[in-house]
């Protein structure tokens, strides 16, 4: 049915081109689904890893919550309480900053 609608909207197209319209359409509505929101989820990740900065607090991937001494290139150094231990971590395995801002 929708291609009889499709070849009764474009008459002047080839019939080819045509039934290849609902699999253009299908990619369309998965770039704008899921790879378009997933790139800038990417982007604001990105940038809240460049913005850290010592005494930030932060979570990690695997749940471990910690203030930030020391920031290196890739490296991070938290210390974890109630014990004060200082661990050294990724950066790309901080999850999210957990430190309120102070602007709002």
């Amino acid at each position: 049915m929708l291609m009889s609608l499709l070849a009764f909207a474009l008459p002047a197209l080839p019939p080819g081109i045509v039934s290849f319209l609902p699999f253009l359409l299908i990619i369309v509505v998965f770039y704008f689904l899921l790879i378009r929101p997933n790139q800038n989820k990417q982007k604001q990740w990105q940038e809240m890893l460049n913005n850290l900065k010592p005494g930030d607090k932060v979570t990690t991937t695997g749940g471990i919550r910690g203030t930030i001494l020391a920031l290196r290139e890739d490296v991070i150094q938290l210390r974890l309480p109630p014990d004060n231990i200082k661990v050294e971590i990724l950066k790309s395995a901080i999850a999210s900053v957990t430190t309120p801002e102070e602007g709002k």
